[in-house]
């Protein structure tokens, strides 16, 4: 069997770094907003191009304390993906605020900067730019859109850790960076954890206040706050992976190229890869319009695949109140149908690498694909 991602082998590469962290945390005796969260915050920081960062309990809520943070209030419009994992519009909609789903760029999957501004009302007040599968958006044509209306703009890089776009971090590329440290996570800890970045002072405080239950002050609580704060244990956990970061990302770049150039004669639509920007390779995604049949094939064949994801939001029961019928984003609906995700991981050894392709090269596709070019 050739996993998707090998999270054990993370673990036992690292294993006595992290036993003896593991320790010396536990003997400690502070768990939560302690040393190794402070350590973590600044270290974090400093490899993202950000001045503050702020760990909290988990991706879904970073984002949702990023648009408190800059004022997204009930009623608001917030553009988002229509094509991204359901935690951006989660985001959105538990704090009232409205989802406006904008199609993507076919080639890229990411949000497309020419459909935001068809987007924006009197009633917009932020865009959400995901970076989906580790391929950053466009954030130099967005930021741009944003600052010419004056509306916020957030960054999901939740898949993202370790890109860039013309040599900047992301993270650093929006008034607010929402990120995940979910374990399969380019980043990951050995549980639930996530961070805001951002350079401005006044959103850093106000994140660090409303995850903790808008208190600044024991007892003493000044905002309608949360309980969303990144513990001890994880926090000591990244700040042993952080330095292994670009290393592992090398490795996830190198088996996305083997997988580009051994099956591109292969009736597959290869991902695209945006020039301007640093993929990290979060995940492999192929598309074909026979990807159930695929998929059964490579699980036959002892290759584990995973679709992100089968439903767009839009159509997800959780918001069947926004009547959102099939066809009425067809471009994302089209790349939910066709989506399919190879193994890829730092530890991914070449042999099962070698396994992944010959398995899918011995697919027999009957109608072939639309597009297998390369690069966006």
């Amino acid at each position: 069997m050739v996993p998707f991602l090998d999270l054990k082998a993370a673990t036992a590469e690292l294993e006595p770094e992290i036993t003896e962290t593991l320790s010396r945390v536990l003997a400690n005796g502070w768990y939560v907003l302690g040393p190794e969260v402070e350590a973590f915050e600044a270290e974090f920081a400093a490899s993202v191009g950000s001045q503050h960062c702020i760990g909290v309990g988990n991706g879904l809520d970073a984002i949702e304390l990023a648009l408190l943070a800059l004022g997204i209030e009930p009623g608001d419009e917030v553009i988002v993906p229509a094509n991204t994992y359901i935690a951006t519009w989660l985001a959105v909609t538990q704090i009232g605020a409205i989802v406006v789903p904008v199609e993507p760029d076919d080639r890229t999957n990411n949000i497309d900067p020419d459909r935001i501004e068809d987007a924006i009302t009197p009633r917009t007040r932020a865009v959400i730019a995901v970076h989906l599968y580790g391929q950053p958006a466009d954030m130099v044509a967005i930021r741009a859109i944003t600052a010419r209306h004056g509306i916020k703009l957030v960054e999901d890089a939740a898949q993202a850790h370790g890109a860039s776009v013309q040599g900047r971090p992301v993270g650093s590329l929006a008034d607010a960076s929402a990120w995940s440290f979910y374990p399969s996570k380019n980043l990951g800890a050995i549980g639930d954890g996530g961070a805001v970045t951002t350079s401005d002072r006044a959103v850093a405080e106000k994140v660090r206040i409303l995850r903790n239950y808008g208190s600044q002050t024991k007892y003493v609580n000044e905002a309608l706050g949360v309980n969303s704060r990144l513990d001890e244990i994880q926090a000591a956990v990244l700040r042993i992976k952080l330095p292994r970061l670009s290393t592992w990302n090398l490795r996830r770049q190198a088996i996305a190229e083997r997988y580009s150039d051994e099956l591109q004669d292969v009736p597959l639509r290869l991902p695209a890869s945006d020039e301007r920007g640093r993929h990290v390779w979060h995940v492999f995604v192929v598309r074909t319009n026979e990807r159930d049949a695929l998929q059964r094939h490579l699980t036959a064949r002892g290759v584990q695949t995973l679709i992100h994801y089968p439903t767009p939001p839009h159509l997800q029961q959780a918001y069947a109140h926004l009547r959102l019928r099939p066809g009425t984003f067809p471009i994302s609906e089209s790349i939910h149908r066709e989506c399919l995700s190879l193994p890829i991981g730092p530890h991914l050894a070449r042999e099962q690498v070698d396994d992944v392709i010959a398995a899918v090269r011995s697919f027999s596709f009957t109608s072939g694909s639309r597009d297998t070019r390369r690069s966006a």
